[in-house]
């Protein structure tokens, strides 16, 4: 058990003693130090009580209360004197509703007036985390003003303002990054507002990690900001709608992962940074610049499969991991020459809302195969909610042969929302025969976590489509797959779980 958990545990037991009735007090009239002597006013008795509280020092017990969740540590604040002093110096503030609110019919005023309390009280003090999500209603720009002027000073080191509503305009004051705070901070994350860093702007020497969603912020802004953060490592961007060009520098050496996602009118990522070697984007954008080093690449848009078998081999030639995920596919994979010549792991999500093109060939995925020599792992995700291709339960023609092709690297093979459709049972039995090295073959019916997988009470729901089909896909495996399983592959096939996943009856 973690410490925290541990003092969690502890203060809610304290806690209830308070609420529960009267305790008989210690007739020990030894003196200590305040943690190990602790006070609470009994609403009840209506006198002054003494519980027994761990013999701990005073300093380690502030590390414990930052552990445990905001509530129980002021909570904690009730239970001895000691401990209110460890709540008003608590390093880390985590503020929502969640935290907060005892009930939802908690008005927006009281929240608000509690929120403000909790800020003044820990000006000065030494606040080196601080997260404020606030839903509509909660704050006016103002109020933002003056909580992040009393709670941000010197010796922060993670900043989160999420002030989640349409009707906020907030600018973020980039004074507030002033010369007191530049040496410290080291996460900033920043949600609905406008930030417009210019070159007035402090160098943030210590900022490692960088996250905008629905910021206003231009282009240029940016790179006024990468200016002053050469120390950056991580930099993630969702639903920047001003981003047209995002160019990043040369000055950013540390540099090595880049998410965008939602940014629809990017159309072009210039990067000079020598070390990124992580790219996640949304949305089809033209690649230019030093690409060489990447290895870790995640691309998600509509015919992305085709396309980064036709285009990718030539701009990143190094990729050693590929994530491409992709709601509609009605192009098949192209066979080509070109090559993936260092591709370790590859995950194809071809996931659907509704179903893919009956015509879409599943068998033309080998194109990936027969490109990438030192494939290991391959995930495939064909999941959708209606099956409209051709099943091979119903197909009497044999199924298809290609070329043969020594896969002789590749060891785990997992395909989930396994259908009968019968170019998905040629690609797997086409896999199979030509990859002998495999040591793991899952086939899963079904979708998503399972009952049985990190103490989860349920599976995930299934579509009535997708449960009708699972009966189809295990008879298309028991036919045609089964027998063609080397002997040296754990085989694995994933049925609909019989307590979660029953048929309904019509």
């Amino acid at each position: 058990m973690e410490a925290g958990d541990g003092a969690s545990a502890w203060i809610r037991r304290q806690r209830r003693r308070e609420l529960g009735g009267p305790i008989s007090s210690s007739t020990d009239k030894t003196k200590g130090s305040p943690c190990q002597q602790g006070y609470l006013e009994s609403s009840q008795a209506g006198k002054m009580m003494r519980y027994s509280i761990p013999n701990l020092p005073e300093d380690i017990w502030c590390h414990i209360l930052s552990l445990v969740p905001l509530c129980d540590a002021a909570r904690a604040s009730c239970v001895s004197r000691a401990f209110l002093r460890t709540w008003r110096c608590r390093p880390n503030l985590i503020l929502n509703q969640d935290t907060l609110r005892s009930s939802t019919h908690v008005s927006q005023a009281n929240f608000r007036h509690t929120l403000d309390c909790i800020l003044r009280r820990h000006s000065g003090v030494g606040v080196k985390t601080l997260h404020l999500v606030l839903s509509d209603g909660i704050a006016n720009n103002c109020d933002l003003d003056s909580w992040l002027h009393v709670a941000v000073a010197p010796g922060i080191e993670e900043l989160v303002l999420l002030p989640i509503s349409e009707m906020i305009k907030y600018n973020f004051p980039c004074s507030l990054l002033s010369e007191g705070i530049r040496n410290s901070i080291r996460h900033l994350e920043l949600g609905y507002c406008t930030f417009r860093p210019t070159h007035e702007l402090c160098p943030l020497r210590s900022l490692t990690s960088l996250h905008l969603q629905t910021v206003g912020i231009t282009g240029y802004e940016l790179e006024c900001f990468f200016s002053y953060s050469r120390a950056l490592e991580r930099l993630t961007l969702f639903d920047c709608q001003e981003i047209i060009c995002l160019k990043i520098p040369c000055e950013l050496p540390q540099l090595s992962s880049l998410r965008v996602g939602g940014c629809r009118r990017l159309k072009v990522i210039e990067s000079k940074a020598p070390n990124l070697s992580y790219l996640n984007i949304t949305g089809k954008v033209k690649h230019s610049g030093e690409t060489l080093l990447m290895k870790h690449l995640g691309m998600h848009f509509e015919n992305v499969v085709s396309y980064a078998r036709s285009e990718l081999p030539s701009i990143f030639p190094n990729l050693e991991t590929l994530y491409l995920t992709s709601n509609n596919e009605d192009v098949h994979t192209p066979m080509l020459p070109s090559k993936f010549m260092y591709l370790k792991q590859l995950t194809i999500s071809t996931t659907s809302g509704l179903t893919f093109p009956p015509s879409y060939d599943y068998l033309s995925l080998v194109s990936f195969l027969d490109a990438s020599p030192l494939l290991e792992t391959l995930v495939l995700d064909v999941t959708q909610v209606c099956m409209r291709h051709a099943s091979v339960c119903e197909d009497s023609s044999s199924l298809r042969q290609i070329d043969e092709h020594n896969y002789c690297c590749l060891k785990s093979v997992k395909i989930s929302g396994f259908t009968s459709a019968k170019s998905l049972v040629e690609l797997t039995c086409h896999i199979l025969k030509n990859a002998e090295s495999l040591e793991s073959v899952t086939l899963d019916t079904c979708y998503g976590l399972r009952c049985s997988e990190k103490n989860r009470e349920w599976c995930f729901p299934l579509r009535d489509g997708i449960r009708k089909e699972a009966p189809r896909a295990l008879k298309a495996i028991r036919t045609y797959i089964t027998d063609k399983v080397p002997a040296t592959a754990k085989f694995s096939v994933l049925e609909p779980c019989r307590r979660c996943h029953k048929v309904r009856r019509s």
